[in-house]
């Protein structure tokens, strides 16, 4: 469901997926082929949310705001399953594990990737191309090129997953 409030609607790719049981409203921007899965929530009514090209914001994900703090996911980011983001900014090819929550003022750097079921704090930055984790989330390494991999390998299939059931939504609702 995409709807609009207090007369804002959402900006959304031709060439993002939405999941149709996804709900998407207000001041949400979603750009080229990415991809926002099964029973994920984004409200945009409270200040602006921005997912870039070729994110993917996998199933039952919740994204919010506080005032006056935008939510910001640049290119080739991976939202995990059952993740919260509030108020954060998630930079480019950064990695959030299933089940984690990233708080008001976090920065999630470059690259990095947070661990399943970790909690980011409020005003916490995670320095680019490391692996934390935990709760509260903490760096316990560099990545190596084997994480890189696997990072790419993982929002690769997310991409060509999103453009495939894109293509069948289409198919479906020329019948």
């Amino acid at each position: 469901m995409i709807e609009s409030y207090k007369g804002v609607s959402p900006s959304i790719d031709s060439t993002a997926f939405i999941a149709k049981n996804a709900v998407i409203n207000g001041d949400v921007t979603i750009e080229a082929e990415a991809s926002i899965w099964f029973h994920t929530v984004i409200r945009g009514d409270i200040a602006p949310t921005k997912i870039g090209k070729r994110t993917n914001v996998q199933d039952l994900s919740m994204l919010h705001q506080s005032p006056n703090m935008p939510l910001i996911l640049e290119d080739d980011v991976t939202v995990g399953h059952q993740v919260t983001l509030h108020s954060a900014i998630i930079r480019h090819h950064a990695l959030i594990g299933m089940g984690s929550i990233i708080l008001d003022g976090a920065e999630i750097g470059e690259h990095a990737f947070i661990g399943a079921g970790s909690l980011v704090p409020p005003g916490k930055k995670i320095p680019p191309k490391t692996l934390a984790m935990g709760r509260p989330a903490k760096v316990v390494r560099e990545l190596t090129d084997d994480d890189f991999q696997e990072m790419e390998r993982i929002r690769k299939s997310y991409v060509e997953k999103g453009q495939y059931y894109l293509k069948e939504q289409s198919v479906h609702s020329n019948k």
